[in-house]
């Protein structure tokens, strides 16, 4: 009889990927994907704790879970979450029903986990305070669920530590995956007819191994074959005016860029620790935007950092209206135990949803705005999925594009004209 798994991800794209990595370890033993969490053998929940908002889904998902798991089902909690100080003892308190608790350091053991645990039914709760040997661990074959796009990690951790992020306490320092791993990943991916490449790490633009950059592996990963290569996240201080140039130069990378301002105020930003100044941010905006009039900018944003004044929210909606994002991540700022940020005065609940609806308000304007611009250009469309002849995708700036064609399939590069904005959706016909 078959063993099926059933796995829930929280958070970021970084764990997307992980979660592809624990279905590798998953179904190199045999166990089956399934759909419903009923049917599922061993449950597996791979948590965040970014927001304050992920670690009270997983709690509820818990308690669901518990009522409608099948006799004997296994339950593992791995990630963020229990990586924090004391979360794993919380958890198992709280929820005596979890079978086997571990961290982000030691989640590629967990074929060795599920082992011990069906041989002696002891429950398991082992999380590393790091790497035991300090290098990259990558042993999981990922089985990949991301349709035309692969994720490849180069990186792990962050060694930035931005008051309110929890990250560099949970995912540790930075670690480089050597260069060559990285390529061969790569070349792996494209020969298996993966059409994006999705370069991950918590601060990619750091990334170093021996004597080799970021922009130097980009350099590398320049290939005649038609496909597009992407990365995130990126941070502000670490960029430099040569990607814009090898992004310009380049045949394959996508013209655009991910980078995280969190706000527009000085004072705000060294409170975050930052370690940049809004005007720092505007020139490399601007020297991107010099070389790559077209491209398609995106970013972060927090409101509500504790002691953020009116006057601070006003010069983040400047800066905002200055750089004209295509896209815009917003978020209330969430208190996390451990960090920094937690121990300054706070600010009240009213005030921030205030200016979260202000500034989803202000920056929708701008993206309906960039959107009824861009009518009348053209654009290479990658699809990404398909609905009878209705083709959805992204250009080559990130924009996201619908257009109707009985031929082109998953995987294929389209010219599109624009023909039309709704808000910010934008739809063409193929040229």
């Amino acid at each position: 009889m078959s063993m099926n798994y059933f796995i829930y991800t929280y958070g970021c794209q970084m764990n997307v990927h992980e979660s592809e990595k624990l279905a590798g370890i998953l179904q190199a033993r045999g166990f089956m994907p399934c759909e419903n969490v009923e049917d599922a053998d061993v449950i597996v929940l791979n948590t965040c704790c970014v927001r304050e908002t992920a670690e009270t889904k997983v709690y509820g998902h818990l308690g669901r879970i518990k009522s409608k798991k099948k006799q004997g089902s296994i339950i593992v909690v791995c990630g963020c979450m229990t990586q924090q100080n004391g979360a794993a003892e919380r958890l198992v308190k709280r929820c005596p029903f979890v079978n086997i608790v571990i961290g982000t350091f030691n989640q590629p053991r967990l074929g060795d986990y599920l082992d011990r645990f069906i041989l002696t039914g002891t429950r398991i709760i082992d999380v590393w305070a790091s790497e035991k040997d300090g290098n990259v661990d990558e042993l999981a074959s990922p089985v990949r669920s991301s349709g035309i796009n692969a994720w490849v990690n180069i990186m792990y951790g962050c060694n930035n530590f931005c008051t309110y992020c929890i990250v560099p306490y949970v995912r540790g320092r930075e670690r480089c995956r050597p260069i060559d791993d990285i390529i061969a990943d790569v070349d792996s991916l494209l020969s298996q007819g993966y059409k994006q490449i999705t370069l991950l790490g918590q601060n990619v633009n750091s990334y170093k191994y021996a004597d080799k950059t970021f922009t130097d592996l980009l350099q590398e990963l320049e290939s005649d074959s038609k496909y597009r290569l992407k990365f995130m996240t990126s941070h502000p201080k670490d960029v430099s005016p040569k990607l814009a140039q090898i992004i310009y130069d380049s045949k394959v990378l996508s013209h655009s860029l991910h980078l995280p301002v969190q706000a527009g105020s000085d004072r705000i930003l060294q409170a975050m620790n930052r370690h940049y100044t809004r005007d720092e941010y505007l020139t490399k905006i601007a020297a991107f935007r010099d070389l790559l009039p077209d491209i398609g900018l995106s970013s972060d944003v927090m409101v509500g950092f504790p002691t953020e004044t009116e006057e601070d929210f006003e010069q983040t909606l400047d800066l905002v209206e200055r750089v004209k994002y295509n896209n815009l991540f917003m978020f209330i700022y969430s208190q996390r135990s451990g960090t920094p940020a937690d121990k300054m005065p706070q600010l009240d609940y009213d005030t921030k949803q205030n200016r979260i609806d202000r500034l989803i308000k202000f920056q929708f304007e701008i993206s309906k705005e960039l959107a009824a611009q861009s009518v009348g250009k053209f654009a290479e469309v990658l699809v990404s999925d398909k609905d009878g002849n209705k083709c959805y995708g992204k250009s080559e700036t990130d924009a996201a594009i619908t257009f109707e064609s009985d031929t082109a399939a998953i995987g294929d590069f389209v010219r599109v004209k624009i023909t039309a904005s709704k808000n910010a959706n934008l739809s063409g016909e193929v040229v």
